[in-house]
Parts: C-alpha cells; structure tokens; sequence
C-alpha cells in the first residue's frame, strides 16, 4: 500500500507537539447577530460576577444582597395616640367629678337623688358580700398569685408593672379622701369617702391579675371575669351604701390609666401559652 502525504503527515502529529485547539464544533452553536446586539438567550446574557467570575443574571438560591430589617420594638405612634388620648379622657372626667364634689355642684346633686333611689333596694345579706369582693385580704391574693406566674414565665416587666399599679391604689385614694372629705350615705356625720377605695382595689387587682395572665391560656374569660367582679363590687358597694355612684366612677376613671400601662407592659409575654 503506497503511502500517501495525508498519512505521513498524520504520523508527525502523534509523535510530537502539543494538541491543538479545535474550532470548528464549539463555535458551531455561539449565536451570532449580523447587528452586533447581545444574544437574547439565557446562556448569551450572562454578565461576569464580582471579581471577574461567571454570574447569572436570573436570580439564584443563596443568601440575599440585603438582610431584611428586624421589627422595631419600639411602639408605633399610631398605637400609642388612642391610649394616650382614651388617658387625658378619664383624667378629665376624674378632675369634673372632684370638682363637682368639691364644690357641691349640679352633678353631685343628682349622684345623691340616685344613691336615695338605689341605696337597700336589696337584702344587705346580698350586698354585703358583693362589697366584699373589693377587700384588700380578698382582691390583693389574686393579683399576688398572677405576678409570681407571670414573673416565672418571664414576663418580669409586666409582673412588675401590676405590683407598681397596685402600690399606686392606696397612695392615690387616701390622699384625696382627706382632700375632699366628703360625707357617706349612711354616715353623713363621717368623711372620707371620695373616691372609693373598694372599687379601685377591686379594680386594679382583678384586672391586672387577668393581664397578667390571659396570654398564657387558650381561653378569653379571664378579662370579662375580671370586669364581671369588678362591676359587682361596685354595685354591692352603691346597693349598700357605702359609696355614693360617683364615688365609684371616680375610682374606675382614677385607676384606668393605671391598668393601660400594666397593659402595655404585659403585652409581649416570653413564655408559650399554656
């Protein structure tokens, strides 16, 4: 067999030299546009990454350029305005009832044409014990027993924050009991009856006792519970003539404000719900 240019050549290849780089295939698929324009395809589109490496223009599994910023703790405006103003409201109507009683005015003349009206309309068996309720040995054990659960549960701030409302009651009340020096149904020889002290120990204890620890249960009876005996201590204390009406409502206004602290306070609770 006679041998041909083609295979000596070929022969030469393989002994020696580097191999060479074959254009002809890998070329054969790169898109060209006669416009000189970028192809429109994903593998024509790449753009070099940072640092002069392949990268993608479609997005990618991994970590993002930006981290989200975390919620700020801080209360929103929007929610602090309606507390603050629902505050200003009890506080204003609290300074128009001792007014009133101060000065022995048209409104207190009715709070008195009522408590006529209402005063033994039922058994004192009945309202004895309903007053009762707002008695510090009965009111104050509940709120003791919510801070120390809350407190165990890590909700230190508004265990806290109860205990100070509570604290609050009697450094509040007996002060202006001696200002006023208003005189009791029954007892119109006595003084020291505005506002009612009953009511805002009732008031406070229950109350914040449920705060304290509604988030921890699947239930929602706590806080209508709490509002239920409040309501009834107040009544037992007007039926039995122990306090005037406004006596009352000066207490539940005094100590509202009190309350939308420990609120805000126990708000954010650490532990799960029970």
């Amino acid at each position: 067999m006679s041998e041909t240019p083609r295979s000596r050549e070929t022969e030469g290849d393989t002994s020696t030299g580097l191999p060479q780089r074959r254009t002809g295939h890998a070329f054969a698929h790169t898109p060209h546009r006669s416009d000189s324009r970028t192809p429109q395809t994903p593998r024509g589109a790449r753009q070099p990454g940072p640092g002069g490496r392949p990268g993608t223009t479609p997005p990618v599994p991994g970590r993002p350029a930006t981290l989200p910023r975390r919620a700020s703790t801080a209360p929103a405006p929007r929610a602090i305005a309606p507390l603050a103003a629902l505050c200003a409201l009890c506080f204003a109507l609290f300074a128009l009832i001792t007014w009133q009683v101060l000065v022995s005015g048209p409104l207190s003349a009715l709070d008195a044409s009522l408590s006529r009206a209402l005063v033994r309309t039922v058994p004192d068996q009945v309202t004895q014990r309903l007053s009762d309720l707002g008695n510090v040995p009965v009111a104050v054990p509940v709120l003791v027993f919510a801070v120390v659960y809350a407190a165990r549960r890590g909700n230190r701030l508004g265990a806290a924050a109860a205990a100070l409302a509570m604290a609050l009651v009697p450094a509040l009340v007996v002060p202006l009991k001696d200002w006023t020096g208003r005189p009791g149904p029954l007892e119109p020889w006595a003084a020291g009856y505005y506002p009612s002290g009953h009511t805002a120990t009732a008031f406070v204890a229950y109350t914040a006792a449920a705060l304290l620890v509604a988030p921890y249960l699947r239930v929602r009876w706590p806080l209508p519970l709490a509002g239920a005996l409040t309501a009834l201590t107040a009544t037992g204390l007007i039926l039995r003539g122990y306090h005037w009406p406004l006596d009352v409502l000066a207490s539940l206004l005094m100590c509202t404000p009190l309350l939308l602290v420990v609120h805000r306070c126990a708000a954010r609770p650490v532990g799960p719900p029970a």
